[in-house]
């Protein structure tokens, strides 16, 4: 374990993909970033997690996250290349299973927001990754 982090937030999620794949109700994170928390709470805000609680322990922190069976992937894209406005819909439709269903995660100069929150603010960004 004392190897470095290379991506913090992929490690993260891959955790949470495997979690979820064996049925397991909570998962445990760490380190934590501020991009992971928003990533979570942009999935917890959409219904694919329960609560997560962040535990400080003098480090980089932990997060405890509850899972609810929802999700079937999420991941990073990387390099997190530039998307604009007008290219949003090539990029759904190469990531996403369905138009209906999932959500890419960019930032933004609006901060981080799903594709479909950029789209309303008009706004394309940095894609950093996915949940469906």
């Amino acid at each position: 374990d004392y190897l470095m982090k290379v991506n913090i937030l992929a490690e993260a999620l891959n955790k949470i993909v495997n979690a979820e794949r064996r049925g397991m109700r909570q998962v445990l994170l760490r380190p934590a970033s501020k991009l992971l928390v928003k990533f979570l709470t942009l999935m917890q805000k959409h219904g694919y997690i329960g609560e997560f609680e962040i535990i400080d322990d003098h480090r980089s922190n932990k997060i405890v996250v509850e899972l609810l069976g929802r999700i079937n992937k999420c991941g990073v894209i990387s390099p997190r290349f530039d998307i604009k406005l007008q290219n949003m819909e090539k990029w759904t439709t190469q990531i996403l299973p369905s138009r209906q269903f999932g959500h890419l995660v960019l930032t933004t100069t609006y901060g981080v927001l799903t594709h479909e929150d950029a789209r309303k603010r008009h706004t394309g960004g940095k894609v950093v990754g996915f949940f469906f």
